[in-house]
Parts: C-alpha cells; sequence; structure tokens
C-alpha cells in the first residue's frame, strides 16, 4: 500500500535526521514538519527510513 499521510508527533528533537534523509517530505524550521500538498507514494522508502531512524520514534505515517 501506497503512504497517504504523514505527520510527526510531540516530543520531536528537532536533530535535522528526518530532512537529512527525505529533504521532499520533511523540513526543518525551528522544528521538524511534513510538507503538505506532495505525493508521499513517491517517497514512500525514504520516509519509512526516517520514521524507522527517527530517535525519539514521532514520525509517523498511514498507508
Amino acid at each position: 500500500m501506497a503512504i497517504k499521510k504523514g505527520w510527526i508527533e510531540e516530543g520531536c528533537t528537532g536533530c535535522g535526521l528526518s530532512e537529512a534523509i527525505c529533504p521532499e517530505v520533511f523540513k526543518m524550521d525551528g522544528e521538524a514538519m511534513v510538507i503538505e500538498g506532495i505525493d508521499y507514494s513517491e517517497y514512500e522508502a525514504s520516509i519509512k527510513e526516517a520514521a524507522e531512524s527517527c530517535p525519539v520514534e514521532v514520525i509517523k505515517f498511514s498507508e
């Protein structure tokens, strides 16, 4: 299944790892945020890698 939505829950430490792994989806602007309005399915592997690599496990997605 393709990823349809991504978000970052409370507790993000702002380490920048999500943006380093997938800058097409994640952006650091004081705090991490998910860029809206893109086709997340194009970046599925990178989103999953960012979620798995998150040291505080706050990157979430739904398929």
